[in-house]
């Protein structure tokens, strides 16, 4: 069996986001202490923060249907470049001295725009330059790139911002964006014949009516969503109950590098492991977040915690290549982006949620309740799929002959 790694299309492919998530990972450390320096409030922070959040998630069924109509390498290519161009204003701004707040919350919404026209793309480009038989192993890939980007990014940033302060981050993410953009534009896609010109609704419908229509994906979106909600419970009150009831600030960092490491081994096992039933595998899978929710809950011993979110977070990792594929294999090339979008929104759209509710509900009841009925619905969420027929009947596709080769990329 070739390996992914082997075909030049993925290979450039595989290196553009790797790049763009080593830059992606440096960011979130650098605007926080960018936008703090500036104006030393959180709540400046928290407005960038949703200046970015807000368009990225009201967008990214339209950023699926511009995937879907216009070819989805060439709408990365335009997101990436717009990306680069913001960061490079807000590495610009901040290298400046007096960074106009802004400024960074236009260009923090023109970012999250193109994001939600980045994120429709990712399935399609990867079905559009691997062939299915080799598809779980170029997802696995990809997430463990992403993940181990995540694991060394804090590190990077850190050293950046001490060394040259937190603009060259930006710059740096600018520079990722425009080597990922650069690697697209010459990567050969496996030509889509787009889909017949509708009306932008009657294309989101048509969407939404090929997700309705799979209820082993519809069911798994609402255990994915729940989790999303779950883990912003999570992140939001976990560091108070570690610092105040498991012995301080340490173990809550010790339960993020876990965490970190706990996802980059998922992705590797996901490389190697084809379960039979990957759906009903997976969710299952999902469930154990409930263990860490619960543990923190009851304020179980640091040890303890600490293992059981590395795990949690293993299974996230395994997830996210073996659904990647699944959802590659089950729908139709020229709706993909459109399923991915609604994929996103629906993982995303929990998040903000949970950010919500958690302070308020521990305001009222303390942390351990809002902790306790997340991992409680976490479990019923994402164990309960095993109650959906399709769930655990779906199987992997027969194999089928190696599709045809991409045709290289046109000249610009």
């Amino acid at each position: 069996m070739t390996h992914p790694l082997r075909l030049r299309a993925f290979r450039l492919l595989f290196l553009g986001r790797t790049v763009s998530a080593v830059g992606d990972a440096v960011v979130p450390a650098a605007l926080a202490l960018a936008v703090l320096r500036a104006t030393g409030s959180t709540s400046a922070l928290a407005l960038v923060l949703a200046a970015a959040m807000l368009p990225r998630l009201l967008l990214l069924p339209v950023g699926g249907v511009a995937a879907d109509r216009f070819d989805a390498r060439r709408v990365a290519v335009l997101a990436d470049l717009t990306r680069c161009a913001t960061q490079l204003v807000v590495g610009v701004e901040l290298l400046g001295g007096d960074p106009s707040l802004t400024h960074l919350a236009v260009a923090s919404a023109v970012g999250g725009t193109a994001a939600a026209f980045a994120l429709p793309t990712a399935s399609p480009l990867v079905a559009g330059v691997v062939d299915a038989a080799h598809r779980q192993r170029a997802n696995a890939l990809l997430g463990a790139s992403a993940n181990a980007s995540r694991l060394a990014g804090p590190a990077l940033a850190g050293v950046l911002i001490w060394a040259a302060g937190p603009g060259w981050a930006f710059v740096l993410d600018a520079a990722s964006f425009a080597v990922s953009a650069t690697l697209l534009a010459v990567i050969a896609v496996r030509h889509v014949p787009p889909p017949q010109r509708r009306s932008l609704t009657a294309d989101l419908l048509h969407g939404w009516r090929e997700v309705r229509a799979r209820t082993w994906f519809w069911s798994s979106l609402l255990g994915h969503g729940t989790w999303n909600g779950a883990a912003a419970v999570l992140i939001t009150l976990g560091p108070a109950v570690a610092v105040d009831r498991l012995g301080g600030e340490g173990v809550w960092l010790l339960m993020l590098q876990a965490g970190a490491v706990g996802m980059l081994a998922g992705a590797l096992i996901a490389g190697r492991f084809r379960p039979r039933r990957p759906v009903l595998t997976a969710n299952l899978a999902l469930a154990s977040y409930a263990a860490p929710l619960i543990l923190l809950a009851v304020a179980a011993p640091a040890a303890t915690v600490v293992v059981a979110y590395g795990i949690a977070l293993a299974a996230l990792g395994f997830l996210n290549p073996v659904w990647e594929t699944v959802v590659q294999s089950q729908f139709p090339p020229h709706v993909l982006a459109r399923v991915t979008s609604y994929d996103w929104l629906v993982s995303l759209g929990a998040t903000p949620l949970g950010y919500a509710l958690a302070p308020l509900a521990a305001r009222h009841w303390g942390e351990p309740l809002p902790l306790a009925v997340a991992g409680v619905l976490v479990l019923v969420a994402c164990a309960g799929t095993a109650l959906v027929p399709d769930v655990r009947r779906l199987n992997w596709p027969a194999p089928t002959p190696p599709e045809p080769a991409p045709a290289a990329a046109p000249a610009r």
